[in-house]
């Protein structure tokens, strides 16, 4: 996937060496990579984007899971989340073939008549996906968070009861710490002024972070961030800096995040108090940066004494 991933572990459940588990955890992640990568030409979901249009193409049950996911959150954030978006994110210059540069108003036209999460059908009987039109599916922006409970369920199936895995930023944690108590991380304080984290306390549950405070280029003084919106195919121009999402589902976190990302801040916690989602989110304000998170999320956050 193109980036770390770190597990802490208080006892793996069988007579594992470190070495013996990192080699298993390795094989796994390179089988998930070959599943869900863009930049296999030969992975099961580069298979897809290749296959004809119109007609239903097979897939493992795996990236079809992950498929369902994507739909449900795409459909649960009125199109917030796309996994068909690569052809907006390569025209603005975030994609593999970086580039500075606002391009025209036909070319995000021509960009979007080849975006859709809805030209998809998904056949749950058979497992088979049928694209409408010639899509590119990406699902980078999930494939981390599917990849940490990929993980996470197949240690609790060695009898690991006590775990955090993260890949990338995105991780899920169960039990208790090495320390015997509840898990315990920072969420990254955007603010280059003020560089303490925000601490929360976890019980078994995943965690997603989404920022645009670091991808983004500047032209005639203005800002264009990274995250693009679907819908108008156009760089996000609110205020949102970050978003942490919890869920029991790491991958549905993590789409969460990226949705939540392009909605902004008002719409997100909207949204998750309507779905009980635990949000936290950081706005840049005229003063500086303001913090706000949905009731959901208040239990998690660490009292101070």
């Amino acid at each position: 996937m193109g980036t770390s991933y770190h597990i802490t572990l208080r006892q793996p459940g069988e007579e594992w060496t470190e070495v013996a588990l990192k080699e298993a955890l390795d094989q796994r992640l390179q089988a998930f990579n070959q599943l869900a990568s863009t930049y296999i030409p030969d992975s099961e979901l580069n298979r897809l984007n290749k296959a004809p249009v119109g007609e239903g193409h097979p897939v493992m049950p795996m990236l079809f899971d992950i498929m369902v996911l994507a739909t449900e959150v795409s459909w649960l954030s009125n199109g917030a989340f796309d996994i068909t978006v690569a052809p907006l994110v390569d025209l603005w210059g975030f994609g593999p073939a970086k580039h500075d540069g606002k391009p025209s108003d036909a070319a995000v036209a021509e960009a979007l008549a080849r975006v859709g999460f809805d030209q998809i059908e998904l056949d749950l009987l058979d497992k088979k996906v049928l694209k409408r039109k010639d899509l590119r599916i990406d699902l980078s922006a999930i494939a981390k968070g599917y990849g940490v409970d990929v993980v996470a369920l197949w240690l609790e199936s060695l009898g690991t009861k006590d775990y955090l895995v993260e890949i990338g930023g995105e991780m899920r944690v169960a039990g208790l710490s090495p320390r015997g108590d509840q898990w315990r991380i920072g969420v990254e304080n955007p603010d280059v002024a003020n560089s303490d984290t925000i601490p929360i306390r976890l019980g078994n549950i995943g965690v997603a972070t989404s920022g645009d405070y670091r991808n983004y280029f500047e032209e005639e003084g203005v800002r264009y961030s990274h995250t693009i919106d679907p819908t108008s195919g156009r760089p996000i121009t609110h205020n949102l800096a970050s978003v942490t999402v919890l869920d029991a589902s790491c991958g549905f976190a993590d789409a969460m995040a990226t949705a939540f990302s392009v909605m902004g801040g008002d719409k997100t916690l909207k949204l998750a108090e309507q779905l009980q989602i635990p949000v936290y989110i950081i706005e840049k304000g005229e003063a500086g940066f303001v913090r706000r998170y949905s009731s959901a999320f208040a239990p998690y956050l660490e009292q101070e004494n």
